[in-house]
């Protein structure tokens, strides 16, 4: 007896399994619950420290060096914009109004809290060997062709790859142990030398930078500098991807393939 078979049809197709193929993405561990909550209170106070720091450099745009600093004294270089006080000499015939009291308890309050969000950060990435791990470069990534590879590479203004996404390369690591080592640490040191009672107690640490002037014109400068790093830092993380890189530092958590 004949066995029947069934005969496909030509406009008939053959079903595919149901087994997906496409690339499944998965959430890796990025941040610890620390490295978010100081990098976010730390970007609260550093934005806030920016605009009253603004201000009050705009009570008084001229920069000395040494000790004292006065209108009747020559600056060391002053900044083309006017000021918020009548008395000193910027060139300009009018005055822009004076926010330097509330601009000045401001600045004092986001600096303090800054420190001590510094201070449980490095204490929490020695404990947990978080700078030796994510931010301590190998040997292989400190040749001088491999750190102008990553210096030359974002200028190209490519989308970097997962797997370089998912890590710090060479002279990204270099930078954040340069900027949290080097220079939050003189833009406090700065800071605090501008302080009538630090100074008293503490004369050695104002001498040592020149002056109560020189530590302003000290301060102004690494400010600036942390400003440029905020700058490429925000374009870097543009290039890896904002949304994934931002939502890392959210939710401690980045999507990968």
């Amino acid at each position: 007896m004949a066995i029947p078979v069934s005969a496909q049809l030509p406009g008939e197709t053959s079903i595919p399994s149901a087994v997906s193929t496409a690339p499944v993405t998965k959430l890796a561990p990025r941040h610890s619950a620390v490295v978010r909550v100081t990098h976010w209170i730390t970007t609260i106070c550093f934005f806030t420290l920016l605009l009253t720091g603004i201000e009050i450099v705009i009570s008084h745009p001229r920069f000395y060096w040494g000790e004292t600093g006065t209108v009747l004294t020559a600056p060391l270089f002053q900044l083309p914009i006017p000021s918020s006080r009548r008395l000193v000499p910027t060139g300009y015939g009018y005055v822009l109004p004076d926010q330097n009291g509330w601009s000045r308890a401001l600045h004092f309050e986001a600096a303090w809290i800054a420190v001590l969000t510094g201070l449980l950060y490095v204490i929490s990435g020695l404990l947990t060997r978080h700078f030796r791990k994510n931010l301590l470069p190998g040997r292989a990534g400190l040749s001088w062709r491999g750190l102008w590879t990553s210096f030359a590479k974002p200028f190209r203004l490519k989308r970097t790859s997962a797997a370089e996404a998912s890590s710090y390369n060479a002279l990204q690591r270099l930078t954040y142990l340069f900027v949290i080592f080097v220079l939050f640490p003189l833009v406090i040191w700065s800071g605090l030398a501008m302080s009538l009672g630090f100074a008293s107690a503490f004369p050695w640490s104002v001498t040592l930078l020149g002056g109560r002037q020189s530590a302003r014109t000290i301060h102004f400068f690494v400010s600036l500098a942390l400003v440029l790093f905020l700058l490429v830092h925000v374009a870097m993380v543009c290039l890896a991807g904002f949304w994934n890189r931002t939502g890392a530092m959210i939710t401690g958590r980045t999507a990968t393939r």
